[in-house]
């Protein structure tokens, strides 16, 4: 008998045989087992893991004489017949050669009869990506409806190009990739029943040669029987798949541990002798210096799976933790730029010079930052303010005030008796657009007051190069004020209000006047600090707390935000508060209506502080 190949011989011929893809495998064996089968099936996933395998199992498994059982006997004559690819009621077709609708029309068109000797009629297409538009939209109507003897089994690597009518009539099976483990422990288990001797590391080559495809695996297995005559070995492996032999990438990092720069030219010209794929070569280094972080950080997670525990362990006591992950991060770097490189070798070298070249700071070196040579240092006590530039005038003062104090929000009608916000805010406004000509007016006193100064200091240095006492003249009147202070005075607050409110016990009661410097010690923003600013305080006792919020703002209130300022005041008040939020009528000031009140009053005494002004009084008259 002729020789049959690995992935061919030792194709599983049942479930339970089947290496990985439990996922799918569970819910195939539990269809079978509750006779809950579909019409239509599609299994997706890279090459060789699984998808025509499966497919077949399943075949037997509907079409096994004992029954539709997930666990053919593989003894009746359909199982057999399955198995060796000669049952007239497996219709297995290749997409890739047959993707007309012609093809398709004629395939349809013996779907009608009943299958020959088996209990359902399969038709496996494997590679159905490749079919043509035309060719969907003649299955779609088939593959909707199908006769009760009929099932269908997709398999596909590219399920994106399938069209969204065929994806909905299937069920969507995606198999994974195998893991390197479970490609070195199955072909442990096929090397064992060939009677042939492999050495681990060469295992383990091997599976990660393969990609995460079982076939590939195989197959490279095959190849490599055949390389090293009928014994794998790490370094027939490794000459036959063309990659370094991982003790040369030891031997490199030692060299770079110890800044040898020669012995690591001289090390790359003796690699670079054998033609190595480069980009392999940067993968592998990569792979050590992963191996070399674990072992630093969590020695006990060290795969010795390539029996080099010992050396690994050594040379990460030769290198920092701080250069391991400088050497990984110039080296994942490095793999972007090397296709851009002119030629392989140099690209690899420079990401070793790389890594030879930059060298950490000292542990615990603070960064200097050079202070400009003119600069004046400040002190630790001394305020930003007072670095100010003098030419500040009184009118550019009162400008920036009265453009900061602009309306930006619609006024807060503030609750109770008295003139209403919005009735404030039309005075101002008012006042402000009776003066037409104020806004230039203002502009050109601040330029002309600008220009005055800047001639008084070159008429002072004038003075002072030909020996003349400098007189100091009169200092302009104070109109800016300290807009702080103002507030102060303008606005009453709670005699316990201030920085130094102490937090009230849990059988204190706090009136409503301190909400809004509670407000202020809870850190809220958003449309959580707009709903609280519009609320006032009804009652806080223990820890129980109510608070008032107006209609206008009801569509601010919601769970989400209550809660947020449950907890926040939880925070701040060192302890468990319940928050309740009422919609009803406002029983004082909100906070947000104070703020509009500040703001109002900031711009009636920047208007009165500018009309008052000397200077604009006489350019108003001129």
């Amino acid at each position: 008998m002729s020789y049959q190949v690995l992935a061919r011989k030792y194709r599983p011929g049942n479930f339970q045989a089947l290496e990985g893809q439990t996922h799918v495998l569970q819910a195939l064996i539990n269809a079978l087992d509750s006779n809950r089968l579909h019409h239509a099936y599609l299994f997706s996933g890279t090459r060789g893991v699984g998808k025509t395998t499966i497919a077949r199992i399943f075949a037997k498994c509907l079409n096994c004489e004992s029954g539709v059982t997930s666990t053919p006997c593989d003894q009746c004559a359909s199982c057999t017949e399955i198995a060796s690819g000669r049952s007239v009621d497996l219709i297995e077709i290749d997409a890739a050669s047959r993707t007309g609708v012609d093809d398709m029309r004629e395939l349809l068109d013996n779907v009608q009869y009943m299958p020959t000797s088996c209990r359902y009629k399969v038709y496996l297409i494997d590679e159905v990506h490749m079919l043509s538009k035309s060719s969907f939209n003649a299955m779609l109507k088939t593959l909707e409806e199908p006769p009760e003897h009929v099932k269908f089994l997709f398999a596909t690597t590219d399920p994106k190009k399938l069209p969204i009518t065929v994806l909905s009539r299937c069920l969507q099976f995606n198999l994974k990739n195998m893991t390197p483990e479970r490609v070195v422990n199955h072909l442990r288990e096929v090397l064992a029943a060939e009677q042939i001797e492999a050495e681990e590391a060469a295992l383990w080559q091997l599976g990660r040669a393969a990609d995460g495809s079982m076939r590939d695996a195989l197959s490279l297995t095959d190849q490599a029987i055949a390389f090293s005559e009928g014994q794998l070995s790490e370094a027939s492996v490794s000459a036959m798949l063309g990659t370094v032999d991982r003790r040369e990438v030891f031997d490199l990092l030692q060299t770079l541990s110890a800044r040898d720069g020669p012995a690591l030219h001289q090390q790359i010209q003796d690699i670079a002798a054998y033609a190595p794929d480069f980009m392999a070569l940067l993968d592998e280094m990569l792979s050590v210096l992963h191996r070399l972080a674990i072992a630093q950080i969590i020695p006990a997670g060290i795969d010795n799976s390539f029996g080099d525990r010992e050396q690994l362990e050594g040379l990460a006591g030769q290198l920092s933790k701080e250069e391991v992950q400088l050497f990984y991060q110039v080296g994942l770097i490095g793999k972007r730029d090397l296709p851009l490189a002119p030629d392989p070798q140099i690209g690899f070298e420079m990401v070793l010079i790389r890594m030879l070249a930059f060298e950490l700071e000292g542990p615990g070196a603070p960064s200097r930052v050079s202070p400009d040579p003119g600069q004046e240092p400040l002190t630790s006590g001394e305020p930003v303010e007072a670095k100010q530039s003098s030419s500040e005038t009184p009118i550019s003062g009162l400008l920036d005030r009265l453009n900061n104090a602009a309306p930006s929000a619609k006024p807060v009608e503030p609750a109770g008796g008295g003139e209403s916000g919005p009735k404030e805010a039309a005075k101002v406004a008012d006042k402000v657009a009776s003066s037409g000509k104020l806004a230039s007016f203002v502009v050109k006193a601040a330029l002309s007051s600008a220009q005055a100064q800047s001639q008084e200091t070159e008429n002072v240095a004038d003075q002072a190069e030909t020996g003349q006492a400098v007189e100091p003249e009169e200092p302009l009147p104070e109109v800016a004020t300290d807009l702080n202070t103002e507030l102060t005075q303008n606005t009453e607050q709670p005699k316990s209000a201030g920085p130094g409110l102490q937090v009230p016990g849990e059988t204190e009661v706090i009136d409503a006047g301190h909400w809004p410097v509670m407000l202020e010690q809870l850190a809220l923003n958003g449309i959580t600090q707009t709903l609280a600013s519009n609320c006032c305080l009804q009652r806080l006792e223990g820890n129980e707390i109510v608070l008032i919020l107006d209609k206008d703002h009801s569509s601010l209130c919601n769970d989400i935000q209550i809660q947020r300022i449950a907890e926040a005041l939880s925070e701040s008040l060192s302890r468990k508060m319940d928050l309740t939020i009422e919609i009803g009528e406002l029983s004082g000031a909100t906070p947000a209506m104070i703020a509009e009140q500040r703001r109002l009053q900031m711009l009636e005494d920047a208007v009165q502080e500018i009309e008052s002004d000397g200077n604009v009084q006489a350019l108003i008259a001129g």
